[in-house]
């Protein structure tokens, strides 16, 4: 069996947050064919006791613990010019030493990095095949970050911007293949490096049917006789936080004076200070971590993605849609997603269209959302599906060879 290194900027398990998902479902999907070498970044202390989780599956585990806020200034003390703060964010000597070593000391076939913060550890090693998950274009985010701030975060974020599109361009013209998670992405991307076009790709997100799935029973996690709509995510990431300030402000004023027993629920870990303030509007609730989020999605009349700033596709949204539940989404959020509004969730850009819409859903307008919405999930956007087309790109000669053996 062939030896891949996979190189992630956060440890992917548990799988609660986006970026994880993939990268567990990534990893496990490769471990069938590989001996997997896994060197990552531990930035949340509570993640170490599922470290036998990830050794159950990889040949070898180097975890490295950071602070995420000592990384990020550090980073910004050790600005130079030209170089994404993203690139020392993500940096660690340790786990620097323990790739150099891990490719000394044993027979890589195959290098796999997740986001491009984790490039810098494998820029300028020829040798194994190597191929870059950017995920998302990154760069992107960053430029749209900064039209929704002032100075001097919005001249950070444009710098940031800047430099982080030129790794992004070095890199994938350097690797061997670089993927993102849907085809809008990858088109986006190689208009922004044409230079690089004929080395990229996508893989799309998936879903687990079978867990995210309306046949499970859960209690009620809502007062009786109340009207909830749900949004989940992880509440320090700034375009969560962003988008259920928008909402809470602009578009539940709307609902509450035509719907008075509506009630809005944040469900996610770490939220912001700002976040936890939005908890004094009248009928907004900030739960923050959750033991599972699936109760509340299950017993949600409708789920908001009301993102503003968004990239590729959303896990909220496969997950909410696969739980059969109605989905409201502004055009951001929906981006990537290969389904049909209207008839398998709605897309609203403004505060007033959101609200018509989700009072539609309250008086029982779109009966069958729900049900098309999971109709799309099985049949586009299992794991096992959505996964077939990373084999085609990572050493099909070594996937090939492990087959014909299996």
């Amino acid at each position: 069996m062939p030896d891949l290194l996979f190189l992630s900027h956060r440890m992917p398990y548990p799988p609660d947050k986006g970026d994880k998902i993939r990268a567990w479902h990534l990893l496990q999907h490769l471990a069938r064919f590989y001996r997997i070498h896994l060197g990552c970044l531990i930035d949340d202390p509570a993640d170490r006791e599922h470290l036998g989780e990830l050794r159950r599956i990889c040949q070898r585990v180097g975890a490295f613990d950071v602070h995420p806020a000592f990384q990020k200034i550090r980073a910004l003390a050790g600005m130079r010019r030209g170089r994404p703060l993203t690139a020392d964010v993500f940096f660690h000597p340790g786990l620097a030493q323990w790739v150099a070593d891990s490719l000394s000391a044993h027979r890589i076939d195959a290098v796999f990095m997740f986001s491009s913060g984790m490039a810098r550890y494998a820029e300028g090693r020829p040798g194994p095949l190597r191929i870059l998950d950017m995920v998302d274009v990154d760069s992107e985010k960053w430029r749209e970050y900064a039209d929704y701030h002032h100075w001097p975060l919005r001249a950070l974020y444009r710098r940031e911007a800047a430099t982080l599109l030129a790794l992004e361009r070095r890199a994938a013209l350097e690797f061997d293949a670089t993927l993102f998670v849907s085809q809008a992405e990858a088109r986006h991307f190689a208009a922004l490096a044409p230079e690089c076009r004929d080395k990229i790709a996508w893989v799309e997100n998936g879903v687990d049917a079978d867990r995210f799935s309306p046949a499970h029973l859960f209690a009620r996690p809502f007062p009786a006789d109340t009207v909830n709509l749900v949004f989940t995510g992880t509440m320090d990431y700034w375009p969560n936080a962003d988008a259920v300030e928008w909402f809470a402000r602009q578009v539940m004023p709307l609902l509450a004076g035509r719907q008075p027993e509506v009630q809005f629920h944040i469900v996610g870990a770490r939220p912001s200070r700002a976040v936890r303030r939005l908890a004094h509007l009248p009928h907004v609730h900030v739960t923050g971590r959750v033991p599972d989020v699936r109760p509340f999605i299950a017993h949600a009349d409708a789920v908001v993605a009301p993102l503003r700033v968004a990239r590729g596709i959303q896990n909220k949204v496969l997950e909410a849609m696969a739980m059969a539940r109605p989905v409201v989404a502004t055009p951001e959020a929906f981006a990537g997603l290969r389904a049909r509004p209207g008839r398998d969730l709605l897309v609203c850009a403004t505060p007033g269209e959101m609200a018509r819409r989700l009072l539609d859903i309250i008086e029982g307008r779109y009966a069958g959302l729900g049900a098309a919405a999971r109709a799309v999930v099985q049949h586009d956007y299992s794991w096992c599906q959505t996964l077939q087309r990373l084999d085609g790109f990572l050493a099909p000669p070594l996937c090939s060879a492990v087959r014909a053996q299996a």
